[in-house]
Parts: structure tokens; C-alpha cells; sequence
């Protein structure tokens, strides 16, 4: 079932569209250098976005004080419109009865999206 739904949201659901645009949005981080952070949490954001059903987001043990840092950074730059995106396509895609999977997956990437630094990818089971 969770292939299924992979495979329903890359192709109907967004997916192949926000792994592009995070993708995109992390190599020009690589190329900035010192916003390299901030390009790896956006490839680990195109993967989770292209594959969201079966996995989860759990807070990483060993993230210290420079990872909240510039996790505050990123919401001031990039965070809040973000998930604020991801928000607003969830409701907009739970109002429709077939699409609740799909915002249900929206909403599973706002934390993630607004807050990535020090957390990581796992499988659900």
C-alpha cells in the first residue's frame, strides 16, 4: 500500500514537482559555500518529499546549539513560507475526499520544512 501511495503522490500529488524545486533550491546552496547546511537539509527534504508514505521525521540526538542556530535562521529565510505552503496544499487537498492521503502528506512535511536541521529520515516501521 505505501508503494502505492509513493507512487500516486510522485506522479498526482506533487512530489516529482517539490523534489525538484528542493533539489534546485539545494544545489544553490552548494554552490553559495557557506549555506551548505542549509543544501543538505534541502536534498534530505527533496528525498522525504518524493518518497513521504512509510517514513518519518525524528529529531537527531547529537544536534548541539549550532543547529538551532541556524535553524532559526532558515525560518527567517526560508522556513515559514515553506511550510506555510505545504499547509495551505494540505487543506486544500483534504477538502477533497480522494486527495486526504495526499494533504495528510503535506502536513507531514511542515515540520520538516519550516524546522530541518538536527532531525532526520526514518522508516515508520
Amino acid at each position: 500500500m505505501r508503494f502505492l501511495l509513493n507512487v500516486l503522490w510522485f506522479i498526482f500529488g506533487g512530489g516529482f514537482l517539490l523534489a525538484i524545486g528542493y533539489g534546485i533550491a539545494a544545489v544553490i546552496c552548494f554552490i553559495l559555500i557557506i549555506t551548505i547546511p542549509f543544501g543538505i537539509a534541502a536534498g534530505r527534504l527533496a528525498l522525504y518529499s518524493m518518497w513521504p508514505f512509510g517514513r518519518t521525521v525524528v529529531s537527531r540526538p547529537g544536534a548541539g546549539v549550532g543547529s538551532g542556530l541556524a535553524n532559526i535562521l532558515w525560518v527567517v529565510l526560508f522556513g515559514w513560507w515553506i511550510a506555510l505552503a505545504h499547509l495551505t496544499a494540505g487543506i486544500a487537498l483534504c477538502i477533497t475526499i480522494i486527495g486526504i492521503p495526499f494533504g495528510i502528506a503535506n502536513f507531514k512535511l511542515v515540520p520538516v520544512a519550516f524546522w530541518p536541521l538536527g532531525r532526520e529520515i526514518v522508516d515508520a516501521d
